[in-house]
């Protein structure tokens, strides 16, 4: 049996070592105090049994759903009476259709849905816009090993629906605040708090009598998810000022929405001011930068965080990275343009590609370049050129074969799930010229 979460995290925490998984996501239930309990799955789900019923904090993806609902009954048979939204992200609101189905099975009234009032809006916009979303999510997770695939699919809801990124029966919230609402739960108050960081509709709730916190994303052990290139504007500074509170109250347990609960009171703050240290370092260095008008090109390739901080089990950039958190940085503060002239309205790519590759002597030397400085190690500037290349000659599969090979060794090098997505996505746009044009 595998070994208890809270073991896990402090000996991984205190000893500094992650030598096994952080992120756990098999769907086993686990007890973390009298009248608490969590499954592990790819967005987890916190239980709490409040008088003669149970709340739930997210319902996990639309495949994953079922799985937890099942997982919560093999630890208890009460009635769910509420179900709280952390955010609105698909993998924490895209199985609540098997909490309903759970209740109707049951006899049961359906739980209360319970979010942030900027929920209501993130389902439309995943309604306006279900294609481009199923899209991105292939993009990101694309990268992933196998064995990986089936839990990250899980939150994209391919396994309940691959043409809809949310469930047709994804609950909408029944009960909705802007900055907070206390949630009478028994004999037991939690605390909603809104605060923006991952999203604009987040909440981290609040315990009080047990000293009981629940952060949703707010901490994901990973570096945090402030910058993910593919997805609308993160919040890196609020998301700090969110931690330095929750630091406040005081928590003797934290319970995540990824990765493992924490125990013990200087512990948490210790893994909390950690996280906001390094957002807001980030955000000071940007700013300084920012004002004394330097540009983005230049700012992403100096701003850094010590690789010492990067080490820490819990802010390692294995799915986000410190990289795309600039970057979001400056679309909050500065807006979409990147400062070089040239980009405010570029030439169509194609007809760059073509310039570049005609002054080179054709786009076969610029891939034959971009080989060579892959095979020396310069994987940034042999993408610029493979790419060039590539859309000076759109139907060449010798060139798409070479351009493919770079990608994917770019892929395996990358640490962050979301460049390997990125990045194995752009070798298979390549791979699928090359199929086309073959004899």
């Amino acid at each position: 049996m595998a070994t208890h979460p809270i073991d896990v995290s402090t000996r991984v925490i205190d000893s500094g070592v992650a030598d096994e998984p952080v992120n756990r996501v098999d769907g086993s239930v686990w007890e973390l105090d009298t009248g608490l309990a969590f499954v592990e799955s790819f967005s987890h789900s916190v239980v709490v049994k409040g008088g003669e019923s149970l709340a739930c904090f997210d319902a996990s993806g639309a495949g994953s759903g079922k799985q937890v609902v099942d997982s919560i009954r093999s630890w208890s048979n009460s009635p769910i009476s509420h179900l709280v939204y952390t955010h609105g992200h698909a993998d924490h609101i895209g199985g609540s259709f098997a909490f309903a189905e759970d209740a109707a099975s049951r006899g049961d009234a359906r739980p209360r849905v319970v979010g942030h009032e900027q929920v209501l809006a993130r389902m439309q916009r995943y309604a306006d816009t279900s294609d481009w979303n199923v899209l991105i999510n292939r993009r990101q997770f694309g990268g992933i090993k196998s064995e990986m695939r089936a839990p990250m699919n899980a939150s994209m809801g391919s396994l309940h629906d691959p043409s809809r990124f949310l469930p047709e029966g994804t609950l909408r919230p029944d009960d909705t605040f802007d900055e907070r609402l206390d949630l009478q739960l028994g004999d037991l108050t939690a605390e909603l708090h809104h605060a923006r960081g991952e999203t604009d509709d987040h909440l981290w709730a609040w315990m009080p009598a047990k000293k009981w916190l629940f952060t949703g994303d707010f901490v994901i052990w990973n570096f945090p998810n402030a910058g993910n290139p593919q997805k609308v504007q993160r919040y890196a500074l609020e998301w700090a000022q969110a931690l330095r509170k929750m630091i406040t109250q005081g928590p003797e347990l934290l319970v995540p929405a990824h990765g493992l609960p924490i125990v013990g009171k200087a512990r948490i703050a210790s893994v909390l001011g950690d996280i906001a240290d390094a957002l807001e370092s980030l955000v000071r260095q940007v700013l300084q930068m920012m004002n004394a008008g330097e540009t983005l090109d230049t700012i992403v390739h100096t701003v850094k965080v010590p690789a010492d901080v990067l080490a820490k089990p819990y802010l390692r950039p294995l799915y986000d990275e410190p990289e795309f958190v600039v970057r979001n940085i400056w679309r909050l503060y500065g807006g979409w343009w990147d400062g070089a002239a040239s980009r405010l309205k570029p030439a169509p790519d194609s007809v760059l590609g073509a310039e570049i590759a005609s002054l080179a002597g054709g786009a076969d030397v610029l891939i034959a370049r971009a080989k060579g400085l892959a095979e020396e190690g310069d994987l940034r500037l042999a993408c610029h050129l493979a790419d060039f290349a590539a859309w000076a000659a759109p139907d060449d599969a010798t060139i798409h074969t070479r351009r493919a090979e770079i990608y994917n060794k770019r892929r395996d090098v990358e640490l962050s799930l979301m460049s390997k997505g990125i990045f194995k996505a752009a070798a298979r746009e390549s791979e699928a010229v090359v199929k086309r044009n073959q004899p």
